[in-house]
């Protein structure tokens, strides 16, 4: 259903309010550099510090900007599941495409608790939900057994496995053969996992490189696996940048140096330090981006 390159957009501040003209710029950037599909309000787009208004007014305008020329997809997830679905149904009125579900935070369920909020979500919520696992974040991981317990569920699509783990990634498919699809969540292991059946990636990185990043899933499915394996590595040292601290800490503050949006992010996320500045800075420049 989706595949490709997909940016997980950052949502641009301004004097602490969401800064709508920089987020519709972004919105047309993505789109006119090749990127397949949006998801807006997920960890990059700091959804966790937007209150409800602000979280539903990213998801429509991002919506709204993108006038149907790609999906867009609504990060929903939340560790209360009767927020994630009364967000889920709020963003399938506003006609998004899908959801984008993070398991719940803090609370830390166990396997079967995770197995009971997805399927309460996909029970209660008719639109094509993407599984998101990031146990860095989160402090719970959802294992492939688990997933594979609710791959059958018509409303759930797809995963985005961001354990950073290929032996976990591969363990998905494994279980799951075709029953969901599986998206990169780490740019730097996005050409591994398409090799052991991955469709696709939900970027950080393509935020700042938007074409190269849908060059590398494009060659890809092209079965140029010469130039997708070299775009992979050539984007290694300004991938792994953009995790010098926190994320989106880096990525905005590399869009800020391309003078693409303000690098402002809420707290408790604080702005990248100098030292750490110098080296992304020195990085992009490497890659004449600034």
């Amino acid at each position: 259903m989706f595949k490709g390159s997909i940016v997980a957009i950052v949502t641009p501040f301004n004097n602490g309010a969401v800064d709508e003209k920089k987020l519709r710029e972004l919105v047309d950037f993505q789109i006119d550099n090749g990127t397949d599909a949006i998801v807006a309000c997920g960890t990059t787009g700091e959804a966790s510090t937007l209150d409800y208004e602000e979280h539903m007014d990213v998801i429509r305008i991002v919506f709204e900007q993108a006038k149907g020329r790609v999906p867009v997809i609504a990060g929903t997830g939340s560790n209360s599941t009767a927020e994630a679905i009364e967000l889920s149904q709020k963003a399938r009125e506003l006609g998004v495409a899908g959801v984008l579900l993070v398991t719940p935070y803090y609370n830390k369920p166990t396997q079967e608790g995770l197995y009971l909020h997805y399927r309460a979500i996909a029970d209660a919520v008719e639109i094509p939900q993407i599984l998101y696992n990031v146990p860095g974040r989160t402090g719970v991981n959802l294992l492939p057994e688990t997933v594979a317990r609710l791959a059958p569920h018509k409303n759930i699509v797809a995963i985005k496995e961001a354990t950073g783990s290929l032996q976990q990634a591969s363990e998905v498919m494994a279980l799951c053969g075709n029953q969901i699809d599986v998206f990169s969540g780490d740019d730097f292991i996005t050409f591994p996992m398409m090799a052991c059946g991955a469709v696709g990636v939900i970027s950080v990185l393509a935020n700042i490189m938007p074409k190269t990043v849908g060059d590398l899933t494009d060659a890809f499915f092209a079965g140029d696996l010469a130039k997708a394996r070299q775009l992979h590595l050539d984007t290694l040292k300004i991938g792994n940048a953009m995790f010098i601290e926190s994320n989106p800490i880096p990525v905005k503050t590399a869009l800020g140096l391309m003078g693409k949006c303000s690098d402002e992010v809420r707290l408790p996320l604080c702005p990248m330090g100098e030292a750490n500045k110098a080296k992304l800075t020195a990085i992009m420049k490497e890659y004449k981006l600034i």
